[in-house]
């Protein structure tokens, strides 16, 4: 039974970041009464607002196409529908190829892509040129685009979710720990925190990169790893560039790396660390930037003149297969989780949240089944997703 009326929610949300506050948001506007605890002083304090913005349904499975396409649907509708300017812009996205084995791995992805509706396409060295004129054309095969990609601000869209779910009676508690669960019959009975103790008919886990400490609290080893990725932000300068540019060459240090102007001017840019770096540091490194210098002017030899203004590391919470982890726990029953988003936390964000809603609503649909088999907790992990 619950302590109290003030202490009982329908759902406690563990983690106000890319995932949390969305969901927080869906579940308010379905009437649900939720609370949010997160032990930062706001919203998006932890990996969100380290994310560079990038916005795509370009992935390489069903699962993350239907969240991205979803999730894509309602940042670019946010102003219209909300009124809050959250800096959308439906730049795109480009995948390079400069060797085979690249145009081979995303001609091959094309026909998966297209089964799934996404709108890309190959295009040759000169096509892309036309999109891209600033791509060093030197060894250039040509690549993917997909149009319907862009970008946002992190931050702006976090807060647009937030004061719309507050709007909506959503109760949210910063500064505040969570710390254990009491556990009855197979299920989560009580949240304690630093603050206070709260009971709820489902816990959902949106815990970021300190996921899996919220799951052994729980009695579950979650597969979820954080994995610390560098990025910077240039000067502002005016517009030339469109599209968030991939290329998933593995060099020295890096398996990856990414690029974009951002709709105020500025370049923002990033790497995939290789090999991982497993952790929670979140200190820059003086190596960052060299590496991921000489690896974008090689690809555009425009950028060699831009200052960059700051750098910064955040997290990246991954699981062995650098799929999300979506779904009910098998143990405690009424823990939901929405963790190891390898990333992409931001970009899937609207499209969880809204599906975490309909979970606990228990009104999915056909294509949720799918992407929930796909992510779910008791999958197997085998194999890895070709665009993490």
């Amino acid at each position: 039974m619950p302590e109290s009326n003030r202490s009982h929610y329908e759902v406690i949300i563990i983690g106000a970041g890319s995932i949390g506050t969305p969901a927080a948001f869906f579940l308010a506007l379905n009437g649900i009464k939720t609370l949010v605890i997160d032990r930062a002083a706001s919203p998006g304090q932890e990996s969100n607002k380290r994310a560079i913005g990038g916005i795509r349904a370009t992935h390489s499975d069903p699962a993350k196409i239907r969240l991205g396409l979803r999730s894509i649907e309602i940042f670019s509708n946010w102003k219209d529908t909300y009124g809050d300017d959250i800096e959308w812009y439906p730049g795109g996205y480009v995948f390079v190829a400069y060797r085979e084995r690249e145009e081979k791995i995303l001609k091959e992805l094309l026909v998966k892509q297209h089964s799934f509706g996404l709108n890309i396409h190959w295009l040759d060295k000169k096509q892309l040129l036309e999109v891209v004129p600033d791509l060093n054309p030197n060894d250039l095969i040509g690549g993917t685009y997909s149009p319907e990609d862009g970008s946002a601000s992190p931050m702006l869209a976090i807060h647009a979710f937030y004061r719309h779910a507050r709007r909506l009676g959503a109760e949210f508690h910063f500064n505040e720990t969570v710390q254990k669960f009491t556990m009855k019959n197979g299920e989560i009975q009580a949240v304690h925190t630093d603050h206070a103790t709260y009971t709820a008919d489902i816990v959902i886990n949106a815990a970021g990169g300190h996921a899996r400490q919220i799951g052994e609290l729980a009695g579950l080893d979650l597969p979820v790893f954080p994995d610390s990725h560098e990025a910077a932000i240039t000067e502002p300068v005016t517009r030339f560039l469109n599209p968030m540019i991939v290329d998933i060459r593995p060099a020295p240090g890096s398996s990856n790396f990414y690029f974009y102007q951002h709709l105020t001017g500025q370049i923002v840019f990033c790497i995939t660390p290789s090999p991982n770096i497993w952790g929670t540091d979140t200190e820059e490194t003086s190596q960052f930037l060299p590496m991921v210098s000489r690896r974008m002017i090689e690809v555009m030899p425009r950028l060699k003149h831009i200052r960059v203004r700051r750098t910064w590391r955040g997290l990246y919470p991954m699981t062995p297969d650098g799929f999300p982890i979506i779904g009910y726990a098998q143990n405690p029953r009424n823990f939901l989780l929405a963790v190891g988003m390898c990333g992409q936390g931001f970009m899937l964000g609207p499209g969880v949240g809204e599906l975490l809603a309909r979970l606990v609503l228990n009104e999915t649909e056909p294509d949720d089944e799918v992407i929930l088999q796909i992510l779910s907790p008791q999958r197997q992990f085998a194999g890895q997703e070709m665009l993490k």
